[in-house]
């Protein structure tokens, strides 16, 4: 087989299996709920001390009034962030999530933006994309709406977007640069990145990287920082920033054995002009 043949299965391969693991997610209630133990989805107990795949939405930086008015289910345990309070947004505009999961920052954006404003979630997964448009009618979302779609072929259209926003999502896909390219593509010019998501502090072995259950947990599809810099600026964004979360209580975790060095981080970029 070539090695463009085997890039693709390999790249197909992990795809299913982040598809088949977050769609039995979806459908068991999520990584807290009571047959999860209170267990992490999305990272192994080494990485969710360092800010990873934690349930405790709290400690992510969301706050108690904002899950408070959530629908019941929006919330999975998913996150590595709370990329709505970092993204600084406004009333009237126009919010992309990439893997949108089940709805959390879709519905706590949709309140900052306001009915003059709208919300898009578009996600990979069908029984997340049940899920989620079953909240947005629970919770009469009438600014969110979601898309069944892969982060590599965006169904939204260019410049019409003003914000986009993803929590620890991009890591799970085989090929980031067609993301970023995407992402860069939707937005309108001035247009604004704003993502949680983790990072790999030192080099992650191929082995590791082939893992299908690491890769779907959110751990080794982690790209160093420089990487992802770089990434970001060949899709065309400028001012580039990430910021590292590595709580103090993580530094020794970080070390050991069973760790591959992932910390969460926020991820803020730029589209020309505007």
């Amino acid at each position: 087989m070539s090695r463009r043949g085997t890039s693709v299965s390999s790249s197909e391969q992990r795809r299913q299996e982040v598809r088949t693991r977050y769609g039995e997610i979806a459908s068991s209630g999520g990584c807290c709920s009571a047959g999860s133990g209170g267990s992490s989805c999305c990272g192994s107990a080494a990485d969710a001390s360092a800010g990873t795949g934690t349930c405790n939405a709290i400690e992510l930086g969301y706050s108690t009034e904002e899950l408070a008015r959530l629908p019941e289910g929006a919330n999975l345990g998913l996150g590595c962030g709370n990329p709505t309070a970092a993204a600084r947004l406004r009333r009237g505009q126009v919010v992309l999530d990439l893997g949108s999961g089940a709805g959390i920052d879709c519905f706590l954006a949709a309140k900052k933006v306001g009915s003059e404003g709208r919300v898009i979630g578009v996600d990979m997964t069908p029984e997340m994309i049940a899920k989620a448009r079953e909240n947005a009618r629970s919770g009469r979302y009438a600014n969110v709406s979601f898309r069944l779609g892969e982060l590599e072929h965006l169904p939204v259209a260019d410049d019409s977007v003003d914000v986009v926003i993803s929590n620890c999502v991009v890591n799970l896909v085989p090929e980031k640069a067609p993301v970023y390219r995407e992402a860069f593509r939707v937005l309108r010019p001035g247009g604004r990145l704003a993502i949680s998501d983790v990072v790999a502090t030192r080099p992650i072995s191929a082995g590791d990287r082939a893992d299908p259950s690491r890769w779907a947990s959110c751990s080794s599809g982690a790209l160093h920082a420089g990487a992802l810099r770089s990434l970001l600026r060949r899709a065309g964004f400028r001012d580039v920033r990430l910021d590292l979360k590595v709580p103090e209580s993580a530094a020794e975790s970080l070390r050991g054995p069973a760790s591959l060095g992932v910390v969460a981080a926020e991820i803020h970029a730029v589209k020309p002009g505007g």
